[in-house]
């Protein structure tokens, strides 16, 4: 099993969003960096567990935790020219852009913000905490999963 952390905005897409969806279900769409696309395409697979972190809000954190419940597969929002994440240069027949299916699993008892992660020796090497990266899917080892759970 792999483990990793996804950003949304909670504005856009926040972890009650995905609570509330049915079946408490959701494609993870929109994702236009190739690194990321490479992760959900190649690395992530169905039982994977992922920190939901809120981003750009007050108390950026991570708020939950989702699993993933369907492998890779053509982002559709690319297609669409009235959709916020189209991309003109996207071809059906070769999608450029991958999601993934998630699954609500539980909202954590409160957020371990970005700045409690930041002060954690244990996390240095957490991609989230190091300089310049901003990446909106990102792997965590076990290891840190483990402890940033023994945060909560």
């Amino acid at each position: 099993m792999n483990y990793w952390l996804m950003k949304s905005e909670p504005d856009t897409f926040g972890i009650n969003d995905l609570k509330n969806r049915p079946n408490q279900c959701e494609h993870w769409d929109g994702v236009r960096n190739y690194q990321a696309r490479n992760m959900m395409r190649d690395d992530m697979k169905i039982g994977d567990q992922v920190f939901f972190y809120h981003s750009n809000c007050d108390l950026p954190g991570i708020v939950g935790i989702m699993e993933v419940v369907r492998e890779g597969y053509p982002d559709h929002t690319a297609f669409d020219p009235n959709d916020k994440h189209f991309d003109p240069k996207s071809n059906p027949a070769k999608p450029t852009w991958i999601m993934v299916d998630i699954k609500y699993v539980s909202t954590l008892t409160r957020t371990i913000s970005l700045t409690e992660l930041k002060q954690k020796p244990e996390l240095a090497d957490l991609a989230l905490v190091r300089r310049g990266n901003r990446l909106s899917i990102m792997p965590v080892t076990q290891a840190q999963w483990d402890f940033i759970l023994a945060l909560e």
